[in-house]
């Protein structure tokens, strides 16, 4: 058969990818008051900015179900599970655990995508397109470690409130005092949001958000991804100045967070990932 590659539904790649690669998708949870919503099947309107809403992880168990079954499709040939950042989440961990209690652990190799959203989700591309073309397990592993290694991430956000409050950034005093008169740049860093400036004006938080990625991107072919909440006219362009600035893009994929990442970025926010020669 081939090996397959599993991930979370934070990874935002496109359905028809998804079904062409073969890619297995286990959904993270999202908690409104005492309803629980599982990303990606099940629907129910989501107020980001309400208190009694939250997301947790996969469980161990759903994740070993979802390595079993993929093992099953890979008729023995190996499983590589890329998961949104362990800094970030406890999936990844999750999955450690569930590998733990696998009979074929060691056909199961678990990958930090070091990311979220298409952070995650270019990652899993590079290693189901070396999957795709026959890779071996190791080889499948080693695709979607350089993807995470080599991606660059950025993020600009109204509000820092919610990240805070889900403990995804540092509460730092650097972000208090002049945040209402400012807009944050965020950045990923070895799997960790960092603040990387702040900005007046939300007009200029996306030309620093241009340019961040146009400098990760060099001169060389480079995979863009641009993600949004309820901002698709900033993120349109935002793509096209990436367009115009980046002279061998690869690909582009363009893509709403979903609500498991919405309720820690909220409205409004626009994200780009950049990653130096593309996907494979």
């Amino acid at each position: 058969m081939a090996v397959v590659v599993v991930t979370d539904s934070s990874a935002s790649l496109p359905a028809e990818l998804i079904g062409e690669l073969g890619i297995e998708v286990v959904p993270l949870h999202v908690l409104v008051g005492d309803t629980q919503i599982r990303e990606g099947v099940d629907e129910l309107a989501v107020d980001y900015a309400a208190d009694d809403v939250t997301t947790s992880a996969p469980s161990p168990g759903e994740l070993r179900d979802a390595y079993t079954e993929a093992l099953r499709r890979s008729r023995g040939d190996g499983v590589v599970a890329v998961h949104l950042s362990r800094q970030l989440s406890a999936t990844w961990e999750a999955g450690r655990q569930a590998v733990r209690d696998m009979d074929a652990a060691e056909s199961v190799l678990l990958v930090d995508s070091l990311g979220a959203g298409l952070a995650t989700g270019f990652p899993v591309l590079a290693a189901a397109r070396c999957a795709a073309a026959g890779g071996t397990l190791a080889a499948v592993y080693e695709a979607a470690v350089r993807a995470a290694a080599g991606s660059r991430t950025f993020f600009v956000v109204n509000r820092t409130e919610q990240l805070r409050r889900g403990g995804r950034l540092s509460t730092a005093a650097s972000f208090f005092g002049s945040e209402l008169v400012s807009k944050p740049v965020l950045q990923l860093v070895q799997g960790r949001l960092e603040l990387r400036d702040k900005v007046r004006t939300r007009s200029k938080a996306f030309a620093k958000l241009v340019a961040a990625a146009e400098e990760a991107a060099g001169a060389g072919p480079a995979a863009v991804g641009v993600q949004h909440l309820a901002a698709a006219e900033a993120a349109e362009t935002v793509t096209s100045q990436l367009r115009e600035r980046l002279p061998q893009i690869a690909e582009v994929h363009i893509a709403e967070f979903g609500p498991a990442l919405a309720v820690h970025l909220g409205v409004g926010a626009v994200g780009v990932l950049v990653l130096p020669g593309g996907c494979g």
